[in-house]
């Protein structure tokens, strides 16, 4: 009977909300823009059915700088994780969801702060992303860059 449901409910969502060719059956990736200790990280998360996931990202201007980590999630209450960057920064954040698919948050490092929005197009990510002093972002296609102000 669990199997049988468990099919079912599968079929539901498959049937009801598209699922991109490069996510699993229970799960999504989006891009993810960070600004982390003043700097612009880009990469990817991916999110599962049950509130858990993952996200790498990396330095735009250095992209052997990465950074690792893993949230958990849901409608009511939002999201909170952990990260690691290749550096030796550590942070703990939070975000809020706008859908199932998209998001922004804030986060604390053992180094300053980050700012990050995940399932945005560039301009719409532009939107949540708070660059550090004397330094704005620059839209360029879907891409974004951190320039001075």
């Amino acid at each position: 009977m669990v199997r049988l449901s468990l099919a079912v409910l599968a079929a539901c969502i498959a049937a009801l909300a598209p699922i991109p060719a490069h996510a699993g059956l229970f799960s999504a990736k989006g891009r993810v823009f960070a600004i982390v200790a003043g700097e612009l990280f880009v990469g990817e998360a991916e999110g599962h059915l049950n509130g858990a996931g993952t996200l790498a990202i990396h330095s735009q201007k250095n992209p052997a700088r990465t950074c690792s980590g893993k949230f958990t999630s849901s409608a009511e209450q939002g999201g909170k994780g952990e990260m690691r960057c290749s550096d030796g920064i550590t942070a703990t954040f939070q975000f809020k969801r706008v859908s199932v698919l998209k998001g922004y948050g804030v986060g604390k490092l053992n180094r300053g702060t980050m700012s990050f929005a995940y399932g945005f197009d560039a301009g719409d990510a532009r939107l949540h992303l708070k660059p550090p002093k004397g330094k704005k972002l620059r839209q360029d296609g879907d891409r974004l860059e951190l320039v001075a102000a």
